[in-house]
């Protein structure tokens, strides 16, 4: 058995209740269940339909995100999330780069480095090494002026974890963001790489080993093997080439916002949805949301 669900943005919902009866209709699935109004419907599906993805780009074009899954295992036991781009609404190195005076360029490399085009690791080098000279006191700054969440963050930690998940933040990014993001939204863990800090200065250099599209698999594994779970059991989230490693091989890989090369080899694909499209997709209504 599998489910269909359907979602829209809750900044703008309009899911027509017509447009869902119509493709149960066609699919012949089952009686449609409402997540919440105007934006998240679901319903029941015998088999897989060959046309679902001509389907999806139909809808795409409507507004409304379509994904389709066992619904056997769907609610999950454990969150693995990106940060940049994914739990929050900026990448924190471009922001750094602004204030650097650096900003297009490092954009610039932040960009094709999440498409692929480039290797993450030399790419982060490059970019690091283009901060040099930066007082550490921007970093707060950066926090406090330039860093924002991304919708529907907080309902979804607060509700996957009043129903027993373990939520774990693994960012390529650098732990001076991810400490204060995982606190605000109630990870339980982060993991992220380590500006290199001088008198009081960046020194153009991050810690070694790297973290990376690797560091985010070893993160799921053995977090995954400490709680006693399965990789069946993780639902993951991103939106760049390196976490197309862990996406792959959660039971669950969410493909938020994502680059255009990353969506493509991701079967859960959320374009207009935001974060909360990932309690939908688990069957949670709106009703079920925790504060």
């Amino acid at each position: 058995m599998f489910i269909a669900t359907l979602l829209t943005s809750p900044a703008n919902p309009s899911l027509d209740p017509a447009l869902i009866e119509s493709l149960r209709n066609a699919w012949g699935g089952g009686d449609v269940n409402w997540l919440a109004v105007d934006e998240a419907a679901e319903f029941e599906l015998n088999v897989m339909p060959d046309n679902r993805w001509d389907v999806w780009d139909d809808l795409q074009a409507l507004g409304v995100d379509l994904l389709i899954q066992p619904i056997v295992g769907r609610r999950k036991k454990m969150l693995l999330a990106d940060m940049d781009s994914t739990m929050i609404q900026q990448e924190c190195i471009d922001e750094l780069a602004d204030e650097a005076g650096v900003g297009e360029r490092v954009k610039d490399i932040t960009a094709r480095a999440m498409n692929g085009e480039l290797d993450f690791e030399g790419a982060l080098i490059e970019r690091v090494g283009l901060l040099k000279g930066l007082d550490e006191d921007v970093i707060a700054k950066v926090l406090a002026e330039r860093i924002t969440l991304m919708p529907g963050g907080k309902a979804l930690l607060a509700t996957m974890k009043a129903n027993g998940a373990y939520a774990a933040l693994v960012s390529g990014g650098f732990t001076a963001f991810t400490e204060k993001v995982a606190s605000d939204l109630g990870f339980d863990e982060n993991r992220a790489n380590t500006l290199l800090i001088n008198d009081g200065a960046l020194t153009g250099d991050v810690g070694r080993p790297i973290l990376g599209r690797e560091a985010k698999v070893q993160a799921l594994q053995e977090i995954t093997a400490r709680l006693g779970l399965v990789h069946g059991d993780v639902m993951a989230v991103g939106d760049g080439a390196n976490d197309l490693g862990m996406l792959g091989l959660a039971g669950t890989g969410v493909a938020l916002h994502a680059k255009p090369s990353v969506a493509a080899e991701c079967d859960i694909r959320i374009n207009h949805g935001d974060l909360t499209a990932l309690l939908y997709i688990q069957g949670y209504a709106r009703s079920d949301f925790a504060d």
